[in-house]
């Protein structure tokens, strides 16, 4: 009689099967993280949570500052124009207290070459044509005779800047912008200027005696230079910001709180 199929069959599989009982299992790797790391990252997720915190926080302070500069340059370039602080004034003198005052200045411009700065304004590049004024109280104030484009440059670098007739000038008072711009140093020794560096200016032109710190930007007259394109309107996106990373904060704080919450939920059950 045949065997049933299959009996007395001893395969491959049924051997290792019958080897491998009894036999220990794999050891796994433990995927999971170790308290220290849990602990090292949680750590960071707070850190980031008050660096967001206080990153709006400061953009409200800003904001502040901001609301308060908009206000004050509102109330002084439409208050009534008054004469330029004279050298009383100048020790101590700050933008807070100052900067975009409505004055008048009255003189005679100074001869000399005129000093012409890098610009760009609403219309197009070009430069400021600053030029020293002689005020009848005995001072030099630098003049910022408003904006040409850049295919008159030329014609006012020839310009002598002195003028016979004497010269009544209303304009905003500007503090000093020292070092340069545009990502450049003003290079005197070249004659070639990217702020309105005042003191720089002066020392170039061998102004030394009673200068004003500070500079005037003429109101609008017809012609070039053209004045009046003095910016007094400023961006304000501070609440913007600060809204931006108090969102960020209570994201990275809701992910740092959702393994714990997690975790006490699943235990809720069991009790």
């Amino acid at each position: 009689m045949s065997p049933a199929p299959g009996a007395g069959r001893t395969t491959a599989e049924a051997r290792i099967g019958q080897a491998g009982i009894g036999l220990p299992a794999a050891p796994r790797k433990d995927v999971g993280r170790s308290p220290a790391s849990r602990l090292f990252l949680a750590l960071l997720g707070l850190l980031g949570v008050l660096v967001f915190l206080g990153l709006g926080i400061w953009q409200l302070e800003r904001r502040v500052w901001k609301l308060d500069l908009i206000a004050r340059v509102d109330q002084r370039i439409h208050a009534p124009v008054a004469d330029a602080p004279g050298p009383a004034n100048w020790n101590g003198m700050t933008a807070a207290g100052y900067e975009y005052s409505h004055v008048r200045l009255a003189g005679h411009f100074l001869g000399g070459a005129n000093t012409l700065v890098q610009a760009v304004t609403e219309l197009g590049g070009g430069y400021w044509v600053l030029t020293p004024l002689r005020t009848d109280r005995g001072f030099a104030v630098l003049v910022n005779r408003g904006f040409i484009p850049q295919e008159r440059k030329t014609e006012f670098e020839r310009e002598s800047g002195g003028f016979a007739a004497p010269a009544a000038i209303d304009g905003l008072l500007r503090m000093s912008e020292p070092g340069g711009g545009f990502l450049r140093n003003n290079d005197a020794a070249g004659n070639r200027w990217y702020s309105r560096d005042v003191a720089a200016i002066a020392t170039a032109r061998g102004l030394t005696n009673n200068v004003a710190p500070y500079f005037v930007d003429a109101e609008a007259s017809g012609g070039w230079p053209r004045g009046g394109l003095t910016v007094v309107t400023f961006r304000n996106s501070h609440l913007v910001y600060a809204l931006t990373w108090f969102t960020l904060a209570a994201m990275l704080a809701a992910a740092l709180a959702a393994p714990m919450i997690g975790a006490r939920w699943r235990r809720g059950p069991a009790r």
